[in-house]
């Protein structure tokens, strides 16, 4: 015989305050674990975002960042005349000389200060990302000592905003926009004239060359096109998007593991506080456990019944910490990124499989935490349990 559904959920909310408490401690692990989750993939999420599979990206032959590539103006000048790159209406390929450079900036509100990445770029490069644009103050002059700030970054750091001035590369450059870039890495960023900050910072050579292709998919003769000239043997062409996206992996590896070692321990606490609550309801209802057996309920049964009420404790538990932690995704925050060393702003990124992951996690925490209590409970002696009154 099967024990009715109805006496688990009777026997779950009998006990209010003890079952109020254990679905809390379950509903801060999850909390926590989904958090972490979270945070990775809106690391991943941003850094993906920043780039387009219309897009190649040139770097340097191992170069981790663009921060660390160097790519001289002749092979540059190649790169930008390869047939496979679209054109403008008036023959002008469309392309992005870029130097990508780091300065420190003070934060706002706070002590200390942190790195931002300043990109150098040509004029194409606004109809290379479309998601760029300006909306407040105005578009930088070419030629001039000005900058446009990140929408992302123009609320944390000192000298961000509109007609301040930043220090950097030996002169002095004036914030005259701010522009959105649909929440991707390019907002953590400050922009300006390529001729201008390779000069500021002494640079002859450039960092990345970005071009759109005529067609997406000839990317591979564009790779086999580097292969087979020996002038472009040490560059590689990359997709922007998967660029990008290379850049996000270790800081959202480092994000996961440290977040699981976190929870790890916090859920020792959540399935000890289960595992409580269950002997405790196994105690209290010795009599009842008896009176089942005795009208003929299979040890099963009683195993399978008390199981599923850990498990409805800890799903409910599950729920709430998720439901808490999709709050989070309406706050922005900035870290460091290990792959650029540059402050990066993201948001948390909730998806369908980190809800799937978060309340398998929850019910994985029930079953080990109500095993050994139901175990107990469907092992109990008809009689001596009829007789614990």
């Amino acid at each position: 015989m099967q024990i009715p559904l109805k006496y688990i959920v009777r026997s779950s909310t009998s006990r209010r305050l003890t079952t109020v408490i254990t679905m809390l401690g379950v509903a801060l692990v999850v909390f926590v674990f989904t958090a972490v989750l979270m945070m990775a993939n809106g690391v991943q999420k941003t850094l993906r975002s920043t780039g387009s599979d219309d897009n190649v990206i040139v770097v340097r032959k191992a170069a981790m960042s663009e921060i660390m590539s160097i790519l001289d103006r002749e092979a540059a000048g190649i790169i930008v005349n390869l047939p496979y790159v679209a054109r403008f209406s008036d023959g002008r390929p469309v392309s992005s000389k870029e130097v990508v450079v780091i300065i420190n900036l003070n934060k706002l509100g706070a002590e200390g200060i942190s790195n931002v990445t300043v990109r150098g770029v040509g004029e194409p490069a606004f109809q290379l990302r479309p998601q760029v644009r300006i909306v407040e103050g105005r578009m930088f002059q070419w030629g001039a000592r000005e900058v446009i700030a990140g929408a992302g970054i123009t609320g944390r750091f000192a000298g961000a905003q509109i007609g301040e001035k930043v220090k950097f590369g030996g002169d002095v450059w004036t914030v005259v926009g701010i522009f959105d870039a649909d929440g991707s890495g390019f907002d953590s960023e400050l922009w300006g004239d390529l001729n201008q900050i390779a000069d500021a910072f002494k640079r002859s050579s450039l960092s990345t060359v970005t071009v759109r292709l005529k067609n997406p998919n000839e990317f591979t003769d564009v790779v086999s096109s580097f292969e087979a000239d020996n002038r472009l043997q040490y560059f590689a062409p990359k997709r922007e998007k998967k660029f990008f996206e290379e850049q996000s992996e270790m800081m959202a590896a480092f994000i996961r593991i440290l977040g699981i070692f976190i929870t790890v321990i916090f859920s020792a606490g959540a399935m000890i506080g289960a595992m409580i609550t269950m002997y405790g309801a196994v105690a209290t209802r010795t009599v009842e456990i008896g009176t089942l057996r005795a009208l003929g309920f299979y040890r099963r049964s009683i195993l399978l019944a008390f199981l599923l009420e850990s498990l409805f404790l800890s799903l409910g538990g599950g729920v709430i910490g998720l439901g808490i932690a999709s709050l989070l995704q309406f706050f922005t925050i900035s870290t460091l990124n290990f792959g650029s060393f540059s402050e990066l702003a993201f948001s948390f990124a909730l998806s369908p499989s980190i809800i799937a992951t978060a309340l398998g996690f929850s019910l994985l925490m029930g079953l080990v935490g109500g095993f050994l209590p139901a175990v107990g409970a469907a092992r109990l002696n008809i009689i001596q349990a009829l007789r614990a009154v």
